[in-house]
């Protein structure tokens, strides 16, 4: 704007000059006031292409950058709290083992004049949300049931009377065991199958017979007592404190079971025995495969039921404990 304003006033000086020159004496007009017109012209040129360069220049150049005001800097602290993981939810074993899949061949079932204490124990337990199959002494039926397609957390097997449960049937219970199972054995004849399809299960568990055991008619009642090995085991106090059955009342007479004695590989501890200072031999009670399995090599209804009751109660609450802690 100020250009255009400074171009009009050269303008009008060149003008007045250019009258001054035609008013001069003693000159030739006419060819001077040619040459003050091209003069006026050629300025009058000069005037307009500078206007122009210096209007393109502005068109060409910038405006000045806008003063940058920075925003301040924060500085973030670590979310510590997000960070740490939140604890993961605590198993509740009570309720594992309360909606337990449990499958029981329990062959005094059969007998009325015998008390299924196995059965009475798992009544009194208040099992609630899984699947409880007894089939008392059906070897057809227990074979059905455990090859089907249920997942069974625990198989218990109380051969008490003397039959036969042997053969394929241990097989099917090594499965099991090798599927993370849990299993309770109560049998007095090991001594005549111990070569036979049990052989894989005592070979993994840790023991194996170290004698048959017998009971004549004049016996001591004394010498059939059963000691505890380790007192502190929880196979022996969880959930009841299980006393020892130290004084039996023979249901059956002749063959008492049979001892059991620790081998090579496996885990197995003995838990009860006929001797208080011998771990390793004369047996009646065994722990192993992680607390997995229980044998017990002596009758039940030889002793006490009350004492019995309260011992197959803490089988299947540390058998099932052990399983629930190992396949998690």
């Amino acid at each position: 704007m100020k250009s255009r304003w400074f171009n009009a006033i050269l303008v009008l000086v060149l003008a007045s000059l250019a009258c001054n020159l035609t008013s001069s004496p003693g000159g030739d007009i006419s060819s001077e006031e040619t040459r003050v017109a091209l003069a006026v012209q050629q300025t009058s040129l000069a005037i307009q292409q500078a206007t122009l360069d210096a209007d393109r220049l502005a068109l060409t150049v910038p405006p000045p950058a806008a003063t940058y005001t920075p925003y301040p800097t924060y500085t973030v602290e670590p979310a510590a709290a997000a960070a740490t993981e939140a604890p993961l939810p605590q198993v509740d074993m009570k309720e594992l083992i309360k909606a337990s899949n449990v499958l029981i061949y329990e062959d005094v079932v059969g007998d009325p004049t015998l008390v299924p204490v196995v059965s009475n124990t798992v009544n009194a337990m208040n099992f609630s949300g899984g699947k409880i199959i007894n089939t008392g002494d059906a070897m057809g039926k227990f074979r059905e049931y455990a090859n089907s397609p249920t997942k069974w957390d625990l198989i218990i097997v109380a051969a008490e009377i003397r039959s036969g449960f042997s053969g394929e049937l241990f097989e099917v219970m090594y499965d099991h065991i090798n599927n993370g199972g849990a299993v309770i054995i109560e049998m007095w004849y090991l001594d005549q199958v111990v070569s036979g399809k049990i052989s894989p299960i005592l070979n993994d568990c840790g023991v194996t017979l170290f004698r048959d055991w017998d009971r004549n008619p004049n016996y001591d009642p004394y010498d059939y007592s059963i000691f505890w090995l380790d007192s502190s085991h929880p196979l022996l106090s969880t959930p009841n404190i299980a006393q020892a059955p130290s004084y039996p009342y023979p249901e059956w007479f002749g063959d008492a079971g049979d001892l059991l004695e620790l081998s090579s590989g496996g885990d197995a501890v003995l838990v009860g025995g006929l001797h208080a200072n011998r771990k390793s031999d004369y047996g009646v009670l065994a722990s192993c495969l992680e607390g997995r399995m229980v044998i017990q090599t002596f009758s039940t209804h030889d002793y006490k039921l009350d004492l019995t009751q309260a011992l197959w109660e803490n089988y299947i609450t540390y058998t099932l404990t052990k399983h629930y802690e190992y396949v998690e």
